[in-house]
Parts: C-alpha cells; sequence; structure tokens
C-alpha cells in the first residue's frame, strides 16, 4: 500500500535548504529533472522546490499503485475527494484522514531518492 513518504518544503532559500539537507544532514539525493535534488529520508524523501511567497510544506504519501492503494484504503473506510488526478509527475489522490482535513497519496513517475530511479 503505502512505500513511503515525499514532502516539499517550499521557500525563498531553496539552495541554502537543499544545501543544509546535503552536506549538514547528508542525506542522498538524485535528480528529480532539470537540476532540482530529490532527497532520501529514512524512509522518506523530501525535494525543495523556490517560492517567493511564503515558506510552507506538504506531505505526500507514496504508493507504487495508485488504483490499488485506493481501493485498499476504501475498503478500510477511508473516502477520496473525487478520482485521480494526472499531474504529469504522477497520479494525484486526495484521502479523507479527519474531519475537513485530506492528505495526498500519489504515484510517482519521475525519479525517486528511495529507489534512485524512475517508477515503472
Amino acid at each position: 500500500m503505502i512505500t513511503g513518504v515525499h514532502g516539499l518544503i517550499y521557500t525563498r532559500q531553496a539552495e541554502a535548504v537543499r544545501n543544509f539537507l546535503r552536506e549538514t544532514l547528508g542525506w542522498d539525493n538524485v535528480d528529480g529533472g532539470g537540476g532540482w535534488p530529490i532527497f532520501a529520508m529514512p524512509p522518506a524523501e523530501v525535494g525543495v522546490h523556490p517560492h517567493e511567497g511564503e515558506s510552507f510544506h506538504e506531505l505526500y504519501l507514496m504508493c507504487d499503485d495508485i488504483e490499488a492503494t485506493r481501493a485498499e484504503l476504501t475498503a478500510k473506510g477511508v473516502e477520496f475527494d473525487g478520482p485521480v488526478r494526472d499531474e504529469g509527475w504522477g497520479l494525484v489522490s486526495t484521502m479523507k484522514i479527519a474531519d475537513g482535513e485530506t492528505m495526498m497519496v500519489y504515484q510517482p513517475r519521475h525519479p525517486t531518492a528511495i529507489s534512485g530511479t524512475a517508477p515503472g
């Protein structure tokens, strides 16, 4: 079902945060495309995206097969807010985790720091 976690850090200081993750924490990384590193966290990963607005964080749960994961979670009573969305970089679905609270689950299409290669 869930195979890992992919977090995003949006910040005006993307290079400084990337250097901290790479140099200070010693996290391995892969090129997620366009020179943007994606960092391995045991047992998750984090990407750092440049952002001109206020800094914020997002949490996505990763899976190998979005349809099978949705079916398994649905069987456990989890509700989803609409169909799977194709975002280009992955197939994404929003699940309800509490009243008014949601979390994303996705099947990545990009290389991941966990495997070091693109899925499929």
